[in-house]
């Protein structure tokens, strides 16, 4: 199938179906801006509104045979979207061995669906938005090469998938957007995501429930909320990700930096988490594991059982915060964080003056090498000499002059 547009470029298709069944899931776009039509051409040359039945598909499970000129281009107006479901937009179910890829863009025109959204609005009732991209249950993916923009909700989510590959993706949509997460992963394992450059009004990189074997390598993020595990556990959930490596990363003017996310009264545990050779510049919260989580317009009940979370490495994670308290640990009482360690960590404030601080609760850990700020562990085992690793020598040699200058200006 091809996605074609002489004007804004293309976007391919190749897929191996194996079912009529598995070709039909990947008709269900919405229709058109009306909701009558199969196609309308909106303002701009060569761009459409598109329902791929409108182009001859049969579904057979054997001929790619749909060539669709235009860019993607959701319906403009929400009220499309009555009486359908309204987390969809495009949507891929069970298929296997799927590339996705081009020059072209897909456009959520999410801005009508933000002004409704409870966090834009806060006298309005909380209700679902279309993702622009879901794949659910699905095998053997490769998605590289494509722009999405401006989503409704979530840009992209794999959902109970497996074997997937990312690659040169950019997402971008305001920073004030609601909800408009990058790349959102739930129960899906043997992940990896590459070279990409992510630019939303949420997390750029979510992985949550029961998720494991992610990797997360040279992407670009910013503005947003960072790069996120959870949040895990809402409502009392059993949720457990595991073998996680983010590394690789340059994050700037995030609210948050890396970040484990969790609520209190949830079960589970994340385990086995690696957020190395970071990058970070007027970023708030760099480094924070906030088992208090509460992302409510009510306060959040106290509440004992806790995920629990061990195992879990920072490495050479440098740069600026745009906040004081540069490490934050906020761990359960009755489940302690266990297993942290920090190493060449040197995060100082984004103007260049002033002192930044660590903060730990019912966190147990250690570090090595240059930690600044100090590891606030308590009888925190320090061990200073090791043998670096090529990449974290780059990354000491580039941030070694700023990072001197500060903590003399500090001391003088």
């Amino acid at each position: 199938m091809i996605f074609h547009n002489h004007f804004i470029g293309c976007i391919i298709v190749l897929v191996h179906f194996t079912s009529a069944v598995e070709f039909q899931s990947f008709l269900e776009l919405q229709q058109s801006v009306n909701g009558s039509s199969t196609h309308k051409r909106l303002a701009g040359e060569g761009e459409y509104v598109l329902h791929v039945t409108a182009y001859g598909a049969v579904g057979d499970g054997v001929r790619d045979d749909t060539e669709i000129l235009g860019a993607i281009i959701a319906p403009k107006d929400p009220q499309v979207w009555r009486g359908l479901n309204p987390r969809k937009w495009l949507y891929f179910h069970g298929v296997k061995h799927l590339t996705l890829e081009g020059e072209g863009t897909i456009n959520g025109m999410g801005q009508g669906w933000w002004s409704l959204s409870c966090k834009t609005n806060s006298t309005i009732p909380c209700h679902h938005a279309p993702t622009a991209i879901t794949f659910h249950r699905c095998k053997n993916l490769n998605v590289r090469d494509i722009s999405i923009v401006d989503s409704q909700q979530a840009h992209m989510s794999f959902t109970n998938c497996r074997d997937i590959v990312v690659t040169n993706v950019t997402v971008t949509a305001p920073a004030e957007s609601p909800n408009t997460d990058g790349i959102h992963i739930s129960a899906s394992t043997d992940v990896r995501i590459m070279d990409s450059r992510i630019r939303t009004g949420d997390d750029c990189i979510s992985i949550v429930s029961n998720s494991s074997r992610v990797v997360i390598t040279e992407i670009e993020c910013g503005p947003g909320h960072g790069i996120s595990i959870g949040s895990l556990g809402r409502w009392n959930e059993w949720s457990k990700v595991k073998d996680i490596t983010v590394d690789g990363v340059y994050l700037s003017n995030t609210q948050n930096g890396v970040r484990i996310k969790t609520w209190q009264g949830g079960a589970g545990m994340v385990s086995r988490v690696k957020f190395k050779n970071v990058w970070m510049e007027n970023v708030s919260n760099p480094i924070i594991v906030d088992q208090y989580y509460c992302d409510s317009s009510k306060p959040c009940e106290n509440q004992t059982s806790a995920v629990h979370i061990e195992k879990i490495s920072f490495m050479g994670i440098r740069g600026t915060s745009a906040s004081k308290e540069a490490i934050k640990f906020s761990c359960s009482d009755t489940s302690p964080c266990q297993g942290l360690y920090l190493e060449d960590i040197q995060l100082i404030f984004y103007t260049g003056t002033g002192v930044t601080t660590s903060f730990c609760w019912n966190a147990l850990g250690s570090s090595s090498g240059l930690v600044y700020p100090p590891s606030c562990f308590p009888d925190n085992q320090s061990v200073v000499h090791r043998k670096p690793s090529y990449t974290s020598h780059i990354f000491s040699l580039l941030w070694k002059r700023k990072f001197i200058a500060y903590v003399k200006d500090i001391l003088l």
